[in-house]
C-alpha cells in the first residue's frame, strides 16, 4: 500500500497503475482509495468511472527498489544485520538487541513510530524465523494485496512458531501461486491444513519447496537472512534525545566516537583499515562517510585528521536537515597492529608515506590516487605501473595514461630517465650525422629542436621470447634552449632493419 493520507482532509485517493494483459491496472493503492472500495488489480478505467478525482501515478520499480535501499539504511539504526526480502520487506536480525531499546514491544513501537513519521503504513512482526515473522506481516493482507484492519503487531516467542501459523494462508508463506490455486480447489488453503497431514503425499504431488517453505517457518530447518551487510568488527554510537543541529557538534560527537572506538582497538591489539561515520538524520535519511586507511590506524587525532579531509573534499555540505538523532563510527575492517621497531626520530619506517596516501585519498577520493610499483620487466613502458592505493600490487595493472619511474629511479639527484614517460611513445623526425649516432636535430609536434648537448646511447633490447621486436637506443638530449627530451631510435641500423625510426619518449622537469 502506498503512504496513508489523512481521511479526514478531504485528500484524493492516490493509487499507482500497472500493465497487464494489455490494459492498465492499479498496482498499489493508499488508504483513501482503500475507503473507497478500490482494490489492486481493478481496471484503472474502472476505479476513474467510480472516482473521477482519483490519482493515478505509473509504477516506478526501479524507484521503488531505490526506496527500499534508503530504508535499508535507515533500519541500520537497530542493526546492521538485515537484509532486503523483494519486493516490498526488509528482514532484521534483532538476536540480543532488543533489550537495548526498551524490549520487543518498544522496538515495534518505536519502528512504527517513526516510519508513520514519515508517511508509511509498516506491517511488523517479531518472530523465532525470518520466514515466520514475514508470514506474519504477510498474512495482515487479503488477497488482493490490501492491508486489514490495524491490529497489534504479533511478537511470538521463539520455539511457538507452529500455533501462531497454523491459521494462515499458504500464501503468506510464498507458496507457488498454482501449488496454492491446486490446494484450494482441494480445500486446503491454510498452514494447518498441511500440518495435520501425512507429508509425503505433499512432497510428491506439488514438490519439496511447499514442505522446505513450512519447515523452514517452523524452524525445523536452519535458514539465514542473508544479510546483505557484514557486521563491523567494533562500533561506537550516540543517541540524543534531542537532535544535533550544528556542524561543531556533529564533529565533536565524531572525535568522543574515536576515542572510544581507539581505546578498544588497543585492548586488543589491532587497528582499522576502513572506517565508517553514520549520521541518521531524524527524517529517515542516511548520511554515510567512508574512508580507508593504507596501515591500520587507532590513534584518534589521525583519525580525526581523515575524516576532516573527507569532509573537506565534499563538493556539497553536511546536509544536516532537522537535525541528526543517531550518530555512529564503526570499524568496518580491521588488522593486527603489531608495534615495530621505530626510528631514530621516533616514528615507523614508511609511517610518513602512508599518512599522506591515506590524506590524499581521503580529500581527493581513492578513485584520483595512484602509486608507483615496479615491475619485473627492463622495457621502460613496463618497468612500472601505477595502481590504487589500496588494491592489491600488480606490476600488470594500471589505468593511468602517465607511467610513473621506480623508486630508485627517483632517489637520484639528477635522474637517468624522465620521471614520467608517455603511455605511448611519440615518433618524431629526426637527422643523426651517421646511422648509429645521436640525432643533430628533431622535430617534435611540428616544432624543430637543435641539438646542443647529448648523452648515450642506453641500448635496450628486446624480451628475445616475445620475438619480432627491434632493439632501442636511448639518448638524452637538450636542445640549445636548455629542454631535455628522452628518445630512442628503434632498431639496429643493417643488422634489424635499413631504416630506423625515432620517437620521443619522455621529457626531463
Amino acid at each position: 500500500m502506498l503512504p496513508h493520507a489523512d481521511p479526514d482532509a478531504g485528500a484524493r485517493p492516490l493509487v499507482t497503475t500497472c500493465e497487464e494483459r494489455g490494459a492498465l491496472r492499479l498496482a498499489a493503492i493508499d488508504r483513501i482509495a482503500d475507503q473507497r472500495g478500490l482494490r489492486a488489480g481493478l481496471a484503472l478505467a474502472d476505479a476513474r468511472a467510480r472516482h473521477p478525482d482519483l490519482i493515478a501515478l505509473a509504477d516506478d520499480p526501479a524507484a521503488d527498489r531505490a526506496l527500499m535501499g534508503r530504508l535499508a539504511d535507515w533500519t541500520r539504526r537497530y542493526t546492521p544485520l538485515l537484509a532486503q526480502d523483494p519486493p516490498d520487506a526488509l528482514v532484521l536480525d534483532m538476536t540480543g538487541a532488543a533489550h537495548l531499546f526498551g524490549g520487543e514491544e518498544a522496538l515495534l513501537a518505536d519502528i512504527r513510530s517513526r516510519l508513520r513519521a514519515m508517511g508509511f503504513t509498516p506491517r511488523l512482526a517479531i518472530a523465532g524465523t525470518p520466514e515466520a515473522a514475514a508470514a506474519l506481516t504477510r498474512a495482515k493482507r487479503d488477497k488482493a494485496g490490501v492491508d486489514k484492519a490495524d491490529g497489534p503487531d504479533p511478537i511470538i516467542a521463539s520455539g511457538a512458531e507452529e500455533a501462531a501459523l497454523r491459521p494462515l494462508p499458504l500464501r503468506a508463506l510464498r507458496v507457488a501461486s498454482d501449488t496454492c490455486d491446486a490446494l484450494e480447489r482441494l480445500g486446503l488453503s491454510r498452514v494447518e491444513d498441511i500440518l495435520l497431514r501425512p507429508r509425503a503425499p505433499f512432497a510428491a504431488r506439488f514438490g519439496a519447496d511447499l514442505i522446505a517453505r513450512i519447515d523452514a517457518a517452523l524452524g525445523r530447518m536452519r535458514s539465514s537472512i542473508g544479510a546483505q551487510i557484514e557486521a563491523p568488527a567494533y562500533l561506537t554510537e550516540r543517541r540524543f534525545f534531542e537532535p544535533i543541529l550544528a556542524a561543531e557538534d556533529v564533529a565533536r560527537t565524531l572525535e568522543r566516537l574515536a576515542e572510544e572506538l581507539c581505546s578498544m582497538l588497543t585492548r586488543h591489539g589491532e587497528g582499522a583499515t576502513r572506517l565508517e561515520y553514520m549520521l541518521f538524520r531524524v527524517d529517515g535519511a542516511v548520511r554515510r562517510i567512508s574512508l580507508q586507511a593504507g596501515r591500520p590506524v587507532r590513534d584518534p587525532d589521525r583519525i580525526m585528521l581523515l575524516f576532516r579531509e573527507k569532509l573537506a573534499g565534499f563538493h556539497d555540505a553536511l546536509d544536516i536537515g532537522h537535525g541528526f538523532d543517531l550518530a555512529r563510527l564503526t570499524a568496518v575492517t580491521v588488522a593486527r597492529l603489531d608495534q615495530a621497531s621505530p626510528r631514530l626520530d621516533g616514528r615507523a619506517r614508511g609511517q610518513a608515506l602512508a599518512q599522506l596516501i591515506d590524506t590524499l585519498a581521503a580529500r581527493l577520493g581513492e578513485e584520483r590516487v595512484r602509486i608507483p610499483v615496479a615491475g619485473d620487466a627492463h622495457l621502460p613502458e613496463e618497468a612500472a605501473r601505477l595502481r590504487r592505493p589500496y588494491a592489491r600490487p600488480s606490476a600488470r595493472s594500471s589505468s593511468s595514461p602517465w607511467l610513473a619511474a621506480p623508486s630508485h629511479w627517483l632517489a637520484a639527484a639528477a635522474p637517468d630517465r624522465p620521471i614520467r614517460l608517455f603511455d605511448q611513445p611519440e615518433p618524431i623526425e629526426a637527422l643523426a650525422g651517421v646511422p648509429d649516432g645521436p640525432p643533430l636535430r628533431f622535430r617534435w609536434r611540428r616544432v624543430l629542436h637543435e641539438t646542443a648537448a647529448y648523452e648515450g646511447p642506453e641500448r635496450i633490447a628486446p624480451p628475445w621470447w616475445r620475438g619480432g621486436r627491434l632493439t632501442r637506443d636511448y639518448f638524452r638530449v637538450e636542445d640549445r634552449e636548455g629542454r631535455r627530451f628522452w628518445l630512442f631510435r628503434h632498431g639496429l641500423y643493417a643488422r634489424e632493419t635499413q631504416s630506423p625510426r625515432w620517437y620521443l619518449h619522455g621529457v626531463f622537469g
